[in-house]
């Protein structure tokens, strides 16, 4: 399955919409997209995952390293996941912990985004 990618900025934030499958086929791209959302100038986003199919370590590879590039340059970075298989990778490998998960796109980006999620 391909992967999709578009954006758009919901308030302050830039909200990153993935479909697909991110694997080690498709990851790089996530990675790209990322990084050029960074680069120019985005400081709080949003990925919103309720369009992924399946989500592999490459993957989680890369949103680590999307959340690290955030934090350095003093942004914020959340996910937006409500499928519980996905949900349950994060649990598994206790990203659960490292991300601020979200169980939609308005609770990521409303004013009190800087609480810890309820999911």
């Amino acid at each position: 399955m391909e992967l999709s990618l578009t954006t758009r900025t919901v308030g302050e934030h830039t909200v990153l919409d993935v479909g697909g499958e991110v694997d080690v086929y498709t990851a790089p791209r996530l990675r790209e997209r990322l990084v050029e959302l960074v680069d120019g100038g985005a400081r709080n986003v949003v990925v919103d995952l309720a369009k992924v199919d399946f989500l592999d370590s490459t993957g989680l590879g890369v949103l680590v390293g999307a959340l690290k590039r955030l934090r350095a340059a003093g942004g914020t970075f959340g996910l937006v996941c409500a499928k519980e298989p996905l949900l349950k990778i994060f649990r598994i490998t206790a990203l659960d912990q490292v991300f601020p998960i979200y169980p939609s796109v308005e609770a990521a980006t409303s004013e009190r985004s800087d609480n810890p999620p309820t999911a």
